[in-house]
């Protein structure tokens, strides 16, 4: 008869907990706490000094630079500015690393020159 009435009142305690798990209160559980990752910083691209070539072959800013010669590290408006007149070409892209990427190209009569800027600095020349 002990066993009979200790096996009676484990079930009942059983009961009573999960009896408290089946409310039937109107309350919307409170929100969980989510941990919130930082927000992705929005790519701006490179941060460029001075003004630089658009498509179109132009400075952003007219008489812009003080280079004398064509040498690498020269700007891309001073490129322009030292060869007197507008490029044949410009193609103006970003690098895979985020890098503004500028090839100018120059139709001569001797051949061709293509220059090539990194973030505004003459890296490389190309005369095929």
């Amino acid at each position: 008869m002990v066993m009979h009435v200790k096996v009676l009142s484990g079930v009942a305690f059983v009961a009573l907990v999960l009896a408290g798990c089946t409310s039937t209160s109107s309350a919307p559980p409170a929100p969980a706490m989510m941990a919130s990752a930082p927000a992705p910083s929005a790519s701006l691209g490179p941060k460029i000094d001075g003004p630089v070539l658009g498509p179109d072959g132009q400075c952003t800013v007219r008489a812009w630079g003080t280079a004398t010669a064509i040498e690498p590290g020269i700007t891309e408006c001073d490129l322009v500015r030292l060869k007197g007149k507008p490029a044949t070409d410009v193609l103006v892209g970003e690098s895979g690393k985020g890098q503004r990427e500028v090839q100018v190209l120059y139709s001569e009569p001797g051949g061709r020159e293509l220059y090539f800027f990194v973030n505004n600095r003459l890296d490389r020349v190309v005369k095929p």
